[in-house]
């Protein structure tokens, strides 16, 4: 890996940097050793920043022009810092430096959508009794609590919005991947008023601090399906606001008229972008019985041919899983899944070396009932499930907790689009997938989440109604 030296990062309290009494080491995926340390906020901490976010709340709410203003100015930052940021992100995260700085850019067209979104207000009678508007007012302090996959782009999800419509918030992004959350918060410093944004480090304990704090109203929050639950029980004895984006256990299923080398491309892509780390990723594959051979060796040609390395190197295609539990946790998947007669068309083990590096893997001759089908395994190792009848792929597809997103793939656009409607998931998509955008509201049935993200439907998330009535005569 080229030399890169880590910059002194500070948490970010009331718009100062802030060290904290002790430190945590934050591991490099692609060497598994440490690579930086970060702040480990105590409690008394946290209580100072939900203070001064909660102080800051009256001036921010009152000014939605300069809301406007300093979101724009944000958005500008994230392009002119994308390099910058995405070093660290590389770092600590381990996907390649471009795809590191496209989140960071990406960041910055989130919040340039948000800056330029309407806040409605909506006039339900206007006659000779009364005048009667709809309103949407902020609900104030916000906790955003975001995963490590895309640590930068999930956390502009969140602030984009909620500053947008006048709340404040108080970040605490995963411990895995801190630092370009920490350097976020250190860049807003030069745009938003203090306090508006706050930026907070630590492990579990101090997530479990921040929900159930008495100051924030709502709770955002993007991770597993376990913590999510633990997050909505949290936030109950407060009647906190929740918007929970959980896992996915994301089905493709490809009619009889698909055409396997013209699929498997984009198939693959979607299936191990981000080296399989990503909610709404495509997670199981169902196919025909008569296409099932060419499906699966296409597929495997493209595992074949991926370059998986250190994402500072030139070329690689696809980095380290993020961690070694996650490491650990998509080797055993696929050993169970191998151990019960599937069979790796490619790939199938570890890397050799240091890292936590996954050779991308097809997994064939698997069926549902094997944990690597029915449960979300988050990494770079996909199964191929043969059927005979849709009906039977609709119903095995849909039969899951999960409900984030699908896909269905076709010669015939309108039968994709048709078949993808009988799919139990908040995005249906039709030969395409993960083509997610900031005007597209983003959630999921079932376990996959509460709420949405993105769009005037995320915008409204972090307001509440209020009725004006004014009377006439």
């Amino acid at each position: 890996m080229p030399e890169y030296t880590l910059p002194d990062l500070t948490m970010t309290i009331d718009g100062r940097p802030v060290a904290a009494p002790g430190t945590f080491g934050v591991v490099n995926p692609a060497t598994g050793e440490v690579a930086g340390q970060a702040p480990d906020a105590s409690r008394e901490q946290l209580d100072q920043a939900m203070a001064a976010a909660l102080a800051a709340y009256p001036a921010w709410r009152a000014d939605e022009g300069a809301r406007r203003k300093a979101l724009h100015a944000a958005a500008d930052l994230m392009f002119a810092r994308s390099e910058e940021i995405g070093r660290v992100l590389t770092l600590e995260q381990g996907k390649p430096l471009p795809e590191a700085t496209m989140e960071v850019v990406g960041a910055g067209v989130w919040i340039k959508y948000f800056a330029d979104l309407e806040l409605p207000r909506e006039v339900i009678q206007d006659d000779e009794r009364a005048f009667v508007e709809v309103v949407r007012r902020p609900m104030g302090v916000v906790a955003a609590i975001t995963p490590w996959n895309y640590p930068l782009l999930l956390a502009i999800w969140k602030l984009a919005p909620a500053l947008l419509a006048g709340n404040t918030m108080v970040l605490k992004p995963s411990p895995y991947t801190p630092l370009s959350s920490l350097l976020l918060g250190e860049a807003l410093r030069e745009v938003l008023p203090p306090g508006v944004f706050n930026v907070v480090t630590g492990g579990d304990e101090l997530g479990a601090w921040m929900t159930s704090h008495p100051v924030p109203r709502k709770i955002s929050f993007t991770g597993s399906v376990a913590t999510g639950k633990r997050v909505a029980a949290s936030a109950a004895p407060d009647l906190k606001r929740v918007t929970l984006e959980l896992g996915g256990n994301d089905p493709a299923i490809l009619l009889d008229d698909a055409d396997p080398a013209a699929v498997a491309g984009k198939l693959f892509g979607a299936a191990f972008q981000n080296n399989g780390q990503v909610c709404s990723a495509i997670k199981r594959v169902y196919v025909p019985e008569a296409l099932y051979g060419d499906v699966v060796e296409a597929l495997a040609e493209h595992a074949r041919a991926a370059r998986v390395g250190d994402g500072f190197t030139e070329g690689v295609q696809y980095g380290p899983v993020n961690n070694r539990p996650q490491f650990e946790r998509v080797g055993e998947l696929v050993a169970e899944a191998v151990a019960g007669g599937a069979r790796a068309a490619a790939g199938g083990k570890a890397v050799d070396g240091p890292g936590y590096f996954f050779e991308p893997t097809i997994l064939a001759d698997v069926a549902d009932g094997a944990r690597i089908v029915d449960e979300e395994q988050f990494g770079p190792a996909l199964p191929v499930i043969a059927y005979r009848d849709l009906d039977e792929a609709l119903a095995r597809a849909n039969g899951t907790h999960f409900g984030l997103s699908g896909s269905v793939w076709s010669g015939d656009p309108e039968r994709a689009a048709e078949v993808a409607a009988r799919l139990d998931c908040g995005t249906a998509w039709a030969n395409t997938h993960l083509a997610l955008a900031p005007h597209q509201p983003f959630g999921g049935f079932k376990w996959s989440g509460v709420g949405v993200e993105n769009g005037p439907w995320g915008l409204y998330g972090f307001t509440e109604l209020q009725v004006l009535h004014r009377a006439k005569g």
